[in-house]
């Protein structure tokens, strides 16, 4: 006893220690190994082998696969078939001929006449013709090394059946390396087992992992842990496989799989009924034989479980009857609210979204025939019966109905966005350019748009009061404006030069807050260029004099600057109106070098 409790606390800590880390192996298992002198040698013969494919599947159209058995696996097979003992000291080559279930009752006519094609190679072959039930025979009789030998098998011609077997045996192989003590069962299922697997088939394949002996971890985090290195071990299979069959692996714990088999679940049934045993430690097998012989059978409660599912397909229907029609709701529900938010309104709720959206699309803009708005209010009222316990079930003739209003409905949405956004831009295009001349205008008065834009290329940017870059954003304003009265207005163009034009506007109510503040009529004034192309204006009053730049407005003292405010530059200005002429001294500028260095003045 001690012994036995001593050996699962060594298995408890190996998972606890993560056992199950995956490990890179780059590698084929020994099992699977193709030699590599072999290799060579078949290279050598490779035309003859080519002559002999092609001689065989024009005869016989309907061989699945055609490959050379490892030469390590050649006693097994000699010993198996009892070869005569004069037979195996020649040490031939063994081919596998794999053919359909259907044609089985063929072979004693079809082998005669494919080692007459043998003999025609000289060389020395020795002929197995199999179906894949004789494969999967080997495995209920626990042959496995004989399937382990038939999966890497030197391709000559395969439809895919024995890629399929390869890459499922050599995902197998990577498992039982791993961790071989707790794989109960490896078994293949689906198209491969019926002998239609082909080259892009997924290869169905179940994986029962012995729990009985882990004490400390909890089950779930065992399941999720080996399903991890099982589902990791995937890509790695299939690239040595060299084929495009994806594995599809089902992994079930020991004790939730024999509750499923005493439950009588019908895809567990199946699975043992069908299922082929790569590896097995004689779990499998005694399921199968016991399923066959009939003595695996279903308890009362379990049929009573699976007789009430039927029971239940009417309500269930239903109920994804009304799941369906509450999508649909939500799929012209929002969309509709997005529309509004686009035209610049503020989502509505549920209810008031088909009235305001009738409101502006329908009344107002006109874009939006009737049927569209009876279509959102038919969705919102469904929905609101449901909510309230009035709908509870809907047939499924009316949700096709549903559905094609539904794609009505959208098709329509789209359509109407476009004329939204173009109006939209449209509208922006011209609130800005009427900001933009109304700005103008405040200059230079109310003059012309040409005449505008002359005085502000004449009076503002080459005096350098405003960028030069500004002119031609004005210019490319004034052509979006043309085009967009001729309802040709290209969004891309708005959507480029929209942020420049702001900043415009920006810089164009800067500078007539700055020439408010300092209005000539009090003052005279003289723009400053120092330091690295910065600008300032200069406000002379007589009395007390100013540097003006942005926002900052700074005092000229009898020896420095001084910090001050727009309250006293405004007294200032104030005091010097009516006067005739303004006196300053020389040392003014003297003041101003000591402070902003080298200066321009710009009169």
């Amino acid at each position: 006893m001690n012994g036995k409790k001593e050996k699962n606390s060594e298995k408890d800590e190996k998972l606890e220690n993560k056992q199950y880390e995956q490990k890179q192996i780059t590698t084929l298992p020994e099992s699977v190994k193709v030699d590599e002198e072999q290799i060579k040698k078949f290279e050598k013969l490779k035309q003859k082998i080519e002559d002999f494919k092609k001689a065989v599947i024009e005869d016989y159209p309907f061989v699945m696969s055609i490959g050379i058995l490892p030469p390590n696996a050649s006693a097994l097979f000699e010993e198996d078939e009892a070869l005569p003992r004069e037979v195996i000291e020649t040490k031939p080559a063994h081919i596998m001929i794999i053919i359909p279930e259907e044609h089985f009752k063929d072979i004693p006519e079809i082998k005669p006449k494919i080692i007459k094609l043998i003999k025609e190679t000289n060389e020395n072959f020795w002929i197995h013709i199999k179906t894949p039930v004789d494969l999967w025979n080997y495995g209920l009789d626990s042959k496995f090394e004989f399937l382990d030998a038939i999966s890497a098998s030197y391709s000559v011609f395969d439809n895919g059946f024995l890629g399929a077997l390869r890459v499922a045996n050599i995902h197998k192989s990577l498992l039982l390396r791993k961790f071989e003590k707790y794989v109960t069962s490896y078994v293949i299922a689906g198209s491969l087992v019926r002998g239609t697997a082909g080259k892009d088939s997924d290869v169905d394949v179940f994986v029962v992992i012995d729990d009985t002996d882990v004490k400390r971890m909890p089950r779930l985090e065992l399941l999720d842990k080996l399903k991890g290195i099982i589902y990791d071990y995937i890509r790695e299979a299939t690239i040595l496989a060299g084929v495009k069959n994806i594995l599809s692996p089902q992994v079930y714990l020991l004790t939730d799989f024999w509750q499923s088999v005493k439950d009588a679940h019908p895809v567990i049934f199946t699975f043992i009924r069908d299922g082929i045993p790569l590896y097995d430690r004689g779990t499998f097998i005694p399921w199968k034989l016991l399923l066959k012989m009939g003595r695996i059978k279903p308890s009362p409660e379990a049929i009573d479980l699976y007789m009430k599912e039927g029971d239940r397909t009417e309500e269930i229907v239903k109920r994804r009857l009304i799941d369906a029609m509450i999508d649909i709701y939500y799929g012209v529900l929002t969309p509709s609210q997005a529309l509004i938010m686009l035209y610049g309104m503020a989502p509505p709720i549920h209810k008031e979204t088909p009235k305001i959206f009738d409101e502006i699309f329908r009344k107002k803009e006109k874009l939006v025939e009737k049927k569209y708005v009876d279509i959102l209010e038919k969705a919102v009222r469904l929905f609101k019966e449901y909510e309230h316990g009035k709908l509870k079930e809907i047939s499924g003739k009316e949700i096709d109905k549903l559905m094609q209003e539904c794609k009505d409905y959208n098709d329509m949405l789209k359509k109407l966005r476009e004329k939204i956004e173009k109006r939209v831009y449209e509208k922006s295009a011209k609130e800005i350019y009427e900001e933009i001349f109304k700005l103008l205008k405040t200059f230079f008065g109310n003059k012309s748009e040409k005449a505008l834009i002359k005085d502000f290329e004449d009076k503002l940017i080459k005096k350098g009061k405003i960028e030069q870059r500004f002119l031609k954003i004005i210019k490319k304003w004034v052509e979006i404006e043309k085009e967009s009265k001729k309802g040709k207005i290209e969004l891309k163009d708005v959507d480029v030069i929209k942020k420049e034009a702001i900043e415009l506007i920006n810089s164009l109510t800067e500078y007539a807050q700055r020439a408010d503040l300092i209005c000539t009529e009090k003052g005279t004034i003289m723009q400053i260029i120092y330091g690295a192309n910065r600008k300032a204006e200069l406000v002379l009053t007589g009395t007390d004099n100013f540097l003006v730049e942005g926002k900052s407005i700074k005092k000229i003292g009898k020896e420095r600057l001084i910090d001050s405010n727009k309250d006293e530059l405004e007294k200032a200005l104030a005091e010097s109106k009516g006067k005739m002429s303004i006196k300053i001294s020389g040392e003014l500028f003297n003041i101003l070098e000591r402070e902003l260095g080298k200066f321009e003045v710009v009169i």
